[in-house]
């Protein structure tokens, strides 16, 4: 069984339970396609976020999205406030181009 470490972040927000739900998944490695959209189903928010280096990919519970600006922010959030990471600003590769993220 394969265990990935999954945050909730609700972006937009200082409040619990408010805002815009995202899940952030930090991958070594790209899993299948299939795997992704079953992990987001299973995760079951509207986005969960998948990160692998600076590639970052969207799911919904039933199909990947090209785009989505709270799920990215939540994706920052967790660098930052979760993993200690340094650069700023954070630079992720997407389907839709270089998206950045100053803290």
């Amino acid at each position: 069984m394969n265990t990935y470490p999954v945050y909730h972040v609700d972006a937009f927000t200082e409040k619990n339970f408010s805002g815009n739900p995202a899940a952030v998944v930090l991958l070594n490695e790209w899993l299948a396609d299939e795997t992704l959209t079953a992990i987001a189903a299973e995760i079951n928010l509207p986005e969960t976020a998948f990160l692998v280096g600076d590639h970052l990919r969207w799911f919904t519970p039933k199909i990947e999205v090209n785009l989505c600006g709270h799920a990215t922010l939540a994706t920052a959030f967790v660098l930052t406030e979760h993993c200690a990471y340094p650069k700023n600003p954070i630079t992720f590769k997407t389907r839709s181009g270089e998206l950045y993220v100053t803290h």
